[in-house]
């Protein structure tokens, strides 16, 4: 009965890269506590990455796995893409996605349900907890500090057909580990494995600096007659993945050079400088701390709008890039982008 319940509906936000006991014991608190649980499982629709390298198909297995079978028949998973650098478009999906499964799954519709949010104040990537001030927020104790991150390095170090490391043993339901170990016989796997490796070997260079690098790059956000101008990336990371024309400013030039040389050598864009940098409408920087695996990297965009033609430019593959095209906006797909190249376009196309 609803009425034995404090909650309705409680609501658990997280990325479950992977799934593992802390999680698992926030859930088992949340269904002593409401009728229902609603998980968001968070960067939906985004390419593997050492970061998140399994899709929420992938990872709603791993949590049904763990759940008994009257558990998992009041579980409801769905999917929640990241903005990256919208708060407000965020908070608004979440309330969209959340007020939609209320509507399709509240047994009492002439009553307004009790709805809350639960989790753990972790770091400061739980302080979405604040920014729903409609619904109650249920705290959670960290189960004996387990994090996901220490668990999925530990995965992509590890040698198939080796012992599993302690972090891994302690950390995980035995669903999910046997989940696991099915995954990482996979091709797929390998090819995480291969990228985090090499994420690995870059950091190392700069293992000796006095502090941490920060690097600085730019973008090229060449738009004409509704398409967006994208490259094929050519080496990893983020190898065969869609991409910004863009890369590494040098010592010796401006932002807004570096951008321009970047884009003309990445297409082969035979538009003159002149007439790139008098047609940039706006520029801005994206600094999310996340936005790439190879350490703190801030971007410059560069929003360059050109006049509508009913002939788009050629364009060509050259240097970083293996190919270079253009793309309708309507059918940028956020799975094949690499980084947040994506949001970059959102934000400064005004979409």
């Amino acid at each position: 009965m609803n009425s034995e319940k404090e909650f309705d509906f409680l609501v658990f936000i997280g990325r479950f890269q992977p799934f593992h006991n802390g999680h698992l014991s926030v859930i088992n608190t949340a269904l002593e506590k409401s009728q229902t649980l609603i998980i968001l499982c968070g960067s939906a629709h985004q390419p593997r990455s050492v970061r998140n390298p399994w899709t929420v198909p992938e990872r709603e297995t791993m949590i049904r796995s763990s759940l008994t079978d009257e558990q998992n028949e009041r579980v409801l998973v769905a999917p929640l893409m990241d903005i990256v650098y919208n708060d407000e478009a965020w908070v608004r999906n979440v309330q969209a996605t959340i007020n939609g499964l209320i509507t399709s799954y509240h047994a009492q519709p002439y009553q307004s349900p009790k709805i809350g949010l639960i989790g753990h104040s972790k770091d400061q990537s739980s302080y979405y907890l604040n920014l729903f001030p409609q619904w109650r927020s249920v705290a959670v104790e960290n189960c004996q500090n387990i994090s996901a991150t220490p668990i999925r390095e530990s995965l992509l170090v590890s040698q198939q057909n080796e012992e599993p490391v302690d972090q891994i043993v302690n950390g995980l339901p035995a669903s999910v580990k046997h989940w696991i170990s099915t995954f990482q016989e996979a091709e797929v796997f390998s090819h995480l494995k291969e990228e985090f490796d090499f994420i690995a070997k870059y950091k190392q260079r700069w293992s000796d600096a006095p502090y941490t690098p920060t690097f600085l790059t730019v973008d090229a956000v060449v738009v004409q007659s509704g398409h967006v101008l994208m490259v094929e990336r050519k080496a990893k990371p983020g190898k065969g993945l869609m991409a910004l024309p863009g890369g590494f400013v040098q010592p010796d030039e401006t932002l807004i050079d570096a951008c321009i040389r970047e884009l003309r050598e990445e297409t082969k864009l035979k538009i003159p400088p002149p007439v790139l940098k008098g047609s940039i409408k706006k520029q801005r920087v994206f600094d999310d701390p996340h936005r790439s695996s190879r350490g703190r990297t801030i971007t410059h965009a560069y929003y360059i709008e050109l006049e509508p033609n009913q002939t788009l430019p050629k364009v060509k593959g050259s240097d970083d890039a293996k190919k270079a095209f253009w793309v309708p906006l309507a059918e940028l797909n956020p799975e094949k982008i690499f980084e947040d190249h994506y949001f970059i376009i959102h934000e400064l196309a005004g979409m």
